[in-house]
This record gives C-alpha cells, sequence and structure tokens, in this order.
C-alpha cells in the first residue's frame, strides 16, 4: 500500500493565523502528550511513523507549501510538487504517475489519498490498512472510508449505503448506493436513519485505475510529462470526476473521533489552554481562547464564548460561533503575507512602505535556524542591509567568506551574490529598498551549503 497525502488550502477560515503560504495545517497550536506545540501536518506525519506508514507515503503540494513541509517535517518527507494550483483531480493524477514511472509501483498496488490534516486518533489508520485488504478482496474500482455521524451535520458530504456484507475475515463493509453533499439538517437526519456516514476525504484505488483513466483521455501517464501538460487535466475534485462516476464502490465504517479543524469553533476544542501568547483573561472569560502571535499583550475581561486571534497579518475578534461567517466578511485580495515559514526558519514583516516617487522600503525580522541555511542568491529589483541582532552565522558575499554575528552591519547591493548559514540560531533585521520587493526577486543559484562552497571556491 502506497499513501498520498493532500496539502493544499488558502487558509482563510483561520485568518489572522492562516494565510495564502500558511494554511490551517502548519499552525503550531495543538498539544502532545509531553506538552510542546505542534501543527495539524505534524501530527498525522506523527501518526503514520507510528503506525509504520510514513516510509510509503508521499505529500503533494503547492510550490508555495514545500518550504513550509520541509521545515516542519525535514527533508526525509517525499514531497510531489504540483506546477500550479489546481484541484484535487489533477494532484492525485500527478501522484499516480509518479508512483507508476518513478518509483516503480505496480499497477495492482492499493493507493490510499488522505487529506494531511484530519484531526484523529491513531485507531483510524488502522482501519486505512484494512481499507486496503477490502480492496483486495473484492473487484471495487474504489474504496472509502466513511465516519459514523453522532449529529446532523450540513457541513459534510455524505456516503449512503446499499448493502452490507462482510469479507471472510469478518470485515464489515458495504456497497455504497449514492453521494449527497452537504445537506440541509432535516435531510441530514433523514440520511443518519439510513446508516449514511459522513464522507472524509479518504479514497483509495489500485494503481492502474487511474492511470487507465489518465490514457482514456489521452494524457501522459509518464510523471515528467505530466508536468508538462499539467494544465491540459480538468481542474475539478477527484470526487466529481472519479468517484461519482465508479461503478463499484465500497466503504467502511469509522467509529471513533474525527473531526474537521477548518473553523475557529471546532479547532478550540483541541487547544487544551485558553491563552496561546501574552495576554491576559479574567476567570469570568469562560470557553473564551486568545491565540497571539504579536509581541504586544491582549487582555480580555468579563467576555465569554470568543476566539480572539491576533497575527502580523491583522486581529480577529468574533463570537465563536459566528467565527465560521469569516470567509463572508473579509475580502481576501493580494496582501501579502506578513509572516511565513521557511526550510531555513521564519521571518516577520516589520514594516512597509511606498513613497511617491514608487521607492520601496520593506523591513523584515528574519531567523535562520541552527545548520539551515539561505540558498546562494542575488536580486535584480532590490538592495538589502541587514543588522545582525542576535546568534552568529557563516557569511558568503560576492565570493567572501566571513563570520558574522551581533551588532554587526552588512550591505548586499542589487546583484551581489550571497548565501548565510546558521551556526547558531542567527536573527536578522532586514530593510529593503527597491522599486519592486517581492518575494519572487530571488534568483538561486544554488541550496545546499557544501554546493554553495564548491561553487565560490572554484
Amino acid at each position: 500500500m502506497q499513501v498520498v497525502l493532500l496539502s493544499g488550502g488558502s487558509g482563510n477560515r483561520l485568518w489572522p493565523l492562516s494565510n495564502e503560504t500558511r494554511s490551517k495545517q502548519f499552525l503550531k497550536i495543538l498539544n502532545t502528550r509531553s506538552g510542546d506545540r505542534v501543527s495539524m501536518v505534524q501530527r498525522v506525519w506523527g501518526q503514520l511513523g507510528e503506525m509504520n506508514l510514513q516510509q510509503s507515503s508521499v505529500i503533494a503540494t503547492g510550490k508555495s507549501q514545500v518550504e513550509l513541509l520541509q521545515n516542519q517535517l525535514g527533508y526525509e518527507a517525499e514531497i510531489i510538487v504540483e506546477p500550479e494550483r489546481r484541484d484535487t483531480l489533477p494532484a492525485i493524477a500527478l501522484s499516480a504517475c509518479y508512483l507508476y514511472s518513478v518509483k516503480g509501483v505496480s499497477l495492482r498496488d492499493i493507493i490510499v489519498v488522505l487529506p494531511v490534516d484530519p484531526y484523529v486518533e491513531n485507531h483510524f489508520f488502522e482501519k486505512v490498512k484494512e481499507l486496503e485488504q477490502l480492496m483486495q478482496g473484492t473487484d471495487a474500482d474504489l474504496g472509502l472510508i466513511g465516519v459514523s455521524p453522532d449529529h446532523p451535520s450540513s457541513k459534510f458530504g455524505y456516503i449512503v449505503p446499499e448493502a452490507a456484507s462482510e469479507l471472510e475475515d469478518g470485515t464489515g463493509y458495504f456497497k455504497v448506493s449514492h453521494f449527497v453533499e452537504k445537506p440541509d439538517e432535516e435531510l441530514a437526519r433523514q440520511l443518519m436513519s439510513q446508516s449514511a456516514l459522513w464522507n472524509c476525504g479518504v479514497f483509495a484505488f489500485r494503481l492502474g485505475y487511474v492511470i487507465q483513466y489518465l490514457e482514456d483521455r489521452s494524457l501522459p501517464i509518464q510523471y515528467d510529462e505530466l508536468l508538462k501538460q499539467y494544465g491540459q487535466i480538468e481542474k475539478t475534485s477527484f470526487d466529481y470526476a472519479v468517484v461519482e462516476q465508479a461503478n463499484k464502490i465500497v466503504a467502511l465504517p469509522y467509529q471513533g473521533m474525527w473531526k474537521d479543524l477548518g473553523t475557529w469553533d471546532v479547532l478550540t476544542e483541541e487547544i487544551q489552554v485558553p491563552l496561546v501568547g501574552k495576554g491576559t483573561l479574567t476567570t469570568d472569560c469562560v470557553n473564551t481562547h486568545v491565540i497571539n502571535e504579536l509581541d504586544i499583550p491582549i487582555t480580555v475581561i468579563g467576555v465569554p464564548n470568543l476566539i480572539v486571534a491576533a497575527s502580523p497579518d491583522g486581529i480577529l475578534v468574533s463570537d465563536k460561533h459566528a467565527s465560521k461567517r469569516i470567509k463572508e466578511v473579509l475580502q481576501f485580495g493580494d496582501q501579502r503575507p506578513m509572516y511565513e515559514e521557511r526550510r531555513w526558519g521564519r521571518y516577520r514583516v516589520l514594516d512597509y512602505t511606498k513613497y511617491p516617487n514608487g521607492n520601496e522600503v520593506l523591513t523584515k525580522r528574519i531567523c535562520v535556524l541552527e545548520g539551515k541555511n539561505l540558498s546562494y542568491q542575488y536580486h535584480l529589483l532590490r538592495s538589502e542591509v541587514w543588522t545582525v541582532v542576535s546568534g552568529h552565522g557563516e557569511m558568503i558575499l560576492d565570493g567572501d567568506v566571513r563570520i558574522i554575528g551581533k551588532g554587526d552591519v552588512v550591505l548586499i547591493t542589487a546583484e551581489a551574490k550571497h548565501s548565510l548559514r546558521a551556526i547558531t540560531d542567527i536573527e536578522i533585521i532586514e530593510v529593503q529598498t527597491g522599486s519592486q520587493l517581492i518575494e519572487d526577486d530571488i534568483v538561486r543559484l544554488a541550496m545546499d551549503w557544501e554546493e554553495i562552497k564548491e561553487i565560490v571556491m572554484s
């Protein structure tokens, strides 16, 4: 069995902590048994490790999330990078071609596709293993996992059963009759009376099933070729294009904890402390949560059932139940993210000014983590001034290699080739000036530090 994790999302529902680059699965606000804070993707990846599924797992994602995944999971996680953001059908098709033509997976092998951020117990992944057995023991085109609902919800799609059956080992499953997408509460009650299950976005199929789907549409089945023609794949969901068109579908019922932590009211149910970050809550702030990423304190007095979330991107104050309306209220435009995590560390935008003459000034606080390094790069449209505020590292600037540390100031002119490796965690105040200050104004020459030094010394 091979596992494909889908990591996408625009991050709007958990604004202001999430944004276009830091979707909900990367927010480090869940507690481990030891009290550490982890993100949803770190939690799921750890569970896959505990269930011995990590080595057979790959992650499909867009370009904007690659460095975040590397930052949080390390380089051992195998990542398939979509050339452009489309939908789940193209992402799963690309992953299938990667498994087939790059990894050499057999067309008979079972592929299980999971979202990267379900909040579940380890028992859920035992059910994933059972799904492989179900596919091997039937002639079904697709296998699903459905969650037994504990209340009539209009937030989820429903899997409606046709007939119950069992494998020879006694594993219970049923054939799928049809699907109902996000019904109203009354219809949801009726569906529950028919033993319908919530669709939790888990699909299983033989690799050859999706490869044949591509061949039938004259699309490449070689990974490199499909990358070139990625824009030719229909931009639609796997549910719509494949699942709802399949003739033979089976499903396993799952009874256990399963949550989509996609809204503030649901997410805060799993945050064990009412205050994360600087601030104060009075004791009569019942069921109120404050999550503060800013350096200034937030004080809440005598108000129950609130979510107060603050980040460099903005501040949200909302009744918990009403917080799901955030996408209706806010217009998410071209505002640049004010905080990002990268494979080498993180940065926060402190200030941005555009002057009448067109010149722009952007100030960042950058942290490069011990042992990590920036790429060997240069910029065409901006110059930078670095002021080291803590830690030290090894810097390369136009062929010169030197140690920089607290109090050092470095001028990096446009087109100057430079890189930095952190000997300890190093924090820098970076002031950019230029005609257009965008993250894409980077020409990368090399990524690995040893390769960078070889280039410089040659």
